[in-house]
């Protein structure tokens, strides 16, 4: 996942939950990612009911939005970077709902995206 562009992880975790929609069932949300660094862009992850859909840029209102780095985005997709640590020291700052951001991290852990790396 190191070596995977920020659009490339974004494809995969894409991939993987509408391989494996259980987690996400009876959700809708829409979460923004704004990426910094070397690898920059906004994402967005439309979760609505089972169905998982990833956009660049800004498409819909998001009611949940996180700001890191590429790097720090990265540790936290592989489980490397826990999202309150990396809240609490101001490596992502949250902005809406911090239970969302909170519910997104436990959802992501359970398709262990470290694995497809």
């Amino acid at each position: 996942m190191d070596n995977k562009s920020v659009r490339e992880v974004w494809q995969e975790i894409e991939k993987v939950m509408k391989e494996r929609p259980e987690p996400i069932q009876g959700m809708n949300v829409v979460y923004q990612y704004d990426i910094t660094g070397d690898d920059t862009g906004t994402f967005q992850l439309f979760i609505s009911d089972g169905t998982a859909r990833v956009v660049e840029g800004t498409e819909g209102t998001p009611d949940c939005t996180m700001k890191l780095s590429d790097k720090n985005f990265k540790k936290m997709i592989m489980g490397k970077l826990n999202g309150t640590a990396a809240f609490m020291t101001g490596k992502l700052k949250i902005q809406g709902s911090m239970g969302l951001a909170l519910k997104l991290e436990g959802i992501l852990n359970e398709y262990n995206l470290s694995e497809t790396a």
